[in-house]
């Protein structure tokens, strides 16, 4: 069953309306609601693409954090073969917000790391939402590290609200952990490729995004607050959130106009909850180009460009 989201209450009606006249037509095998039903799906597909034409930043906030969108596992599970995955930071514990290991991506070794966020209530308590504690981002320096020993490029997919703020996760240096990611990711002389696939925030997501090629879903977010966040410390107020949103431009459109990011991944019309498989297959491909693209590049090269690219972020105009 389809969850809508707010703005999406009048799709919803429409389209249950269609499920009505054709569970009627089960019920009653004489009824012949076949152009009714039509006429109607017509309609919420027209709707459907009104409403996704142009989305402000505060319904991307919505459609990138919708409970159906596909995680970091379905990608996994989809894109890659030989999947095996490698657990723990061989310090603390093994933190199940962060999944990752040894695959092959169109029969190419890679290593593989992600946030998982969990589909259910139960799996979302076991993955801590998505958000990392010290051991997971120590887990993913292990996995990249690992994976710079052997000469094997290094896939991120990042989906994350932030790093965990608790009193444990701080107690055990999560500061420190997300900066020696950060470090780690530059410092891998191997192809590191990175796709926002839901929400990217804060230094949590940039311990993983910090590569040479930055790919964003159309509907995905990035920036370096929560939009509630943002407007909770600048105007006191979390329901200003709206605002926050259009101020922080954390919009794959804007990332891309500002250089944070290298290519924008298309959505298939109502956002990657609404076909996931055709939105996993764009990714795949997303990702390909881009380690093909990387591939002619030696450990020297790789390490240089992605070290300028960060440089050169937010510079442009400074020279006037």
């Amino acid at each position: 069953m389809t969850q809508y989201l707010d703005f999406e209450k009048s799709l919803a009606e429409i389209e249950g309306k269609a499920e009505e006249l054709r569970a009627l037509a089960r019920a009653n095998e004489e009824m012949d609601v076949a152009d009714e039903a039509a006429a109607l799906d017509l309609k919420a597909a027209n709707m459907l693409k009104d409403l996704y034409k142009d989305l402000t930043p505060w319904r991307k906030c919505q459609v990138a954090r919708h409970p159906e969108r596909p995680h970091c596992r379905d990608y996994i599970n989809a894109l890659f073969t030989e999947y095996t995955p490698l657990a723990g930071d061989r310090n603390f514990a093994d933190d199940h917000a962060v999944m990752g290991g040894l695959a092959r991506l169109d029969d190419m070794p890679v290593m593989v790391i992600g946030h998982e966020k969990g589909h259910d209530t139960k799996s979302r308590i076991e993955h801590n939402f998505g958000m990392a504690r010290p051991e997971g981002y120590r887990k993913a320096i292990r996995l990249m590290q690992l994976a710079g020993r052997f000469g094997v490029p290094v896939v991120t997919l990042v989906d994350t609200p932030g790093a965990y703020p608790g009193k444990g996760a701080e107690e055990r240096g999560q500061s420190e952990a997300i900066a020696r990611a950060t470090e780690t990711c530059l410092q891998i002389p191997v192809p590191l490729v990175s796709v926002i696939i839901g929400e990217g925030g804060s230094g949590g997501a940039v311990a993983f995004a910090t590569a040479n090629r930055v790919a964003m879903l159309e509907h995905s977010i990035y920036s370096v607050i929560s939009p509630e966040g943002c407007a909770s410390i600048l105007w006191k107020d979390s329901e200003k959130m709206r605002e926050a949103a259009e101020a922080l431009r954390l919009t794959a459109r804007d990332l891309l106009d500002l250089g944070v990011v290298d290519r924008v991944i298309p959505e298939p019309g109502g956002g990657a909850h609404r076909d996931a498989k055709k939105t996993i297959e764009s990714v795949g491909k997303a990702i390909s180009a881009l380690l093909k693209e990387l591939k002619k590049k030696d450990g020297a090269a790789l390490v240089k460009d992605r070290r300028q690219k960060f440089l050169k972020m937010g510079s442009k105009g400074l020279a006037a």
